[in-house]
């Protein structure tokens, strides 16, 4: 699967680049690369939140909804980044890409809620 993104602002160290596409990694669910349109060695590690952390409901404000288009929390798609690292391997939750099912719109958020971490260990 490759499915096609935009950002309406770009990514979080991506100042140049809003168009990316999101595919498979062959043989882990709902893992994905992030790769940019115009450079694909820039890309980043995803995770589908629904399949991988089912207990983490990020809360967006109706502003930041609005800048994707939601009009439904059933239409929004949640991505992590991952941070593989030698020693853990860590997810972003205080920043999750946010995708508009519908329109295909897209935007990575820094929640308001500081409960969530920039670097939590992702756990099997």
């Amino acid at each position: 699967m490759s499915v096609p993104l935009h950002f309406v602002a770009p990514p979080l160290g991506f100042s140049e680049f809003v168009d990316f596409s999101l595919n498979d990694v062959e043989g882990a669910e709902g893992l994905y690369t992030l790769r940019a349109d115009r450079d694909a060695a820039v890309r980043l590690f995803v995770i589908d939140a629904a399949i991988h952390l089912p207990q983490y409901l990020p809360v967006l404000s109706d502003d930041q909804g609005a800048t994707i288009g939601l009009t439904s929390a059933e239409d929004a798609s949640v991505l992590v980044v991952v941070n593989p690292t030698d020693d853990v391997t860590t997810v972003n939750l205080l920043a999750p890409i946010v995708l508009n099912t519908k329109t295909g719109s897209t935007n990575q958020f820094i929640l308001d809620d500081t409960t969530w971490s920039v670097r939590e260990p992702l756990r099997a």
